[in-house]
């Protein structure tokens, strides 16, 4: 039976009016933000109660085009239908990879215990070697339930602060269709670095032309069009050397924790002074870690604040103290119904690309356009950097109400 289509404009509506009542945590938990109604009782982790199809899915443009509409609990539970053996929920019910957990800083007697549990542990050098993170994964080989896996390895080592493996999500969506790019005209501007970390990018896509591409993460390019969507937006046109780093290389069970990290990793090593995540998930410990590591070093981070109605909690990485957040605008400047809204929101921009069946949506395609403005602001990273931009940029925004933050920001700023 083939899944029902709801109206575009319809479904944002449903969604911000199903989020009501929903409050955003005053303080982040180390396993993630724990969700609370008014009165304090815990929400209850399960999705949605949608039908979705079961159709197997290949890659993270799979996943968008199947869910139909840009809730990310829908994402979350068509990849819950389609990867049973390969995700999993916290308890707060936040997308995992199963049987994976991540660890900073365990060594000595606590390391062997957890090795003598049965887990096998990667350490993740890059994460070391430009963020100060002594990471490491550690991989459950023998099968447990991700509760029993996380309780054997808080018992092997009870001091150490365990984390599990989040997956972040694209914060926007869309039907199948062809990107709708047209070549970039001739720019006179200045080369610049610049960083995406998000799907794959599609070099041959007219509005990339001009740019030069450094590829991160996959042993195999596998072009998204979300990435390639936001890519260009980012580029805008410019003769830019766009580091891009790929969080899926073709699957659809991608955008980890670790993975992420090692992005931002790879990126600290290269220099590269602004970077957009176009990803939202869960607080982690880990990744704040990174993060903040990141803006102490000096670089720009710039990230979509989510799709889950201006009622939900604050999603991450932008939520994160120092995290330049966005949120997005339709055509005529008024705020996307599922956009999400709170302090973690410094702007607005259009979050809406193309039309008709080849539209994409979301606060997604809002945060490069900030990005983009930020990286003309500066050339390498330095101590201070986010606050520099930011006091440029809001000298630069267009007031536009309490859900955007300082202002809208447009690309001919």
């Amino acid at each position: 039976m083939p899944p029902c289509r709801v109206s575009a404009l319809v479904v944002p509506v449903l969604l911000a009016l199903l989020s009501l009542g929903r409050a955003a945590p005053v303080q982040a938990q180390v396993l993630g933000p724990l969700q609370r109604l008014p009165n304090g009782l815990p929400l209850p982790a399960t999705p949605l109660p949608v039908a979705l199809p079961a159709t197997k899915l290949r890659s993270v443009d799979d996943l968008l085009a199947q869910t139909q509409t840009l809730s990310r609990k829908l994402q979350i539970r068509n990849l819950l239908r389609s990867e049973p053996r390969r995700v999993d929920v916290d308890p707060q019910g936040a997308p995992i990879l199963r049987g994976e957990f991540l660890v900073v800083g365990l060594a000595g007697a606590p390391l062997d215990a957890v090795r003598a549990q049965g887990f096998e542990v990667v350490p993740a050098s890059a994460a070391d070697t430009a963020l100060g993170l002594d990471l490491a994964v550690l991989r459950d080989t023998r099968g447990r339930s991700t509760a029993a896996a996380m309780r054997a390895l808080q018992q092997a080592a009870p001091t150490a602060n365990f984390a599990y493996q989040h997956l972040y999500l694209p914060a926007g969506s869309g039907d199948v269709g062809t990107a709708s790019t047209t070549a970039a005209p001739p720019s006179a501007a200045m080369a610049r670095r610049i960083g995406l970390v998000d799907g794959g990018v599609d070099p041959s896509d007219p509005a990339l032309a001009q740019a030069h591409i450094e590829r991160h993460g996959c042993a195999k390019p596998s072009p998204s069009r979300h990435g390639t969507a936001v890519a260009a937006r980012l580029v805008a046109g410019d003769p830019n050397r766009l580091y891009a780093a790929d969080l899926w290389c073709g699957d659809a069970v991608g955008g980890t924790t670790s993975g992420l990290v090692d992005a931002l990793a790879w990126m600290a090593g290269e220099g590269v002074p602004v970077i957009n995540i176009s990803l939202v998930g869960p607080d982690n410990p880990v990744l704040a870690r990174a993060v903040q590591a990141m803006i102490a070093r000096g670089h720009v981070l710039v990230a979509a604040v989510g799709n889950d109605g201006p009622a939900a909690p604050p999603l991450f990485p932008a939520a994160y103290p120092g995290v330049i957040g966005v949120s997005g605008v339709d055509a005529h400047e008024r705020v996307l119904p599922e956009a999400a809204s709170g302090a973690q929101v410094a702007f607005c921009a259009s979050g809406v690309v193309g039309h008709g069946r080849d539209m994409l949506r979301g606060t997604s395609f809002a945060a490069p356009i900030v990005a983009h403005l930020a990286d003309r602001l500066l050339d390498a990273p330095r101590p201070g950097a986010t606050a520099q931009v930011l006091h440029s940029l809001i000298g630069e925004a267009q007031a536009l109400g309490p859900r955007c933050g300082h202002g809208l920001l447009s690309p001919g700023n």
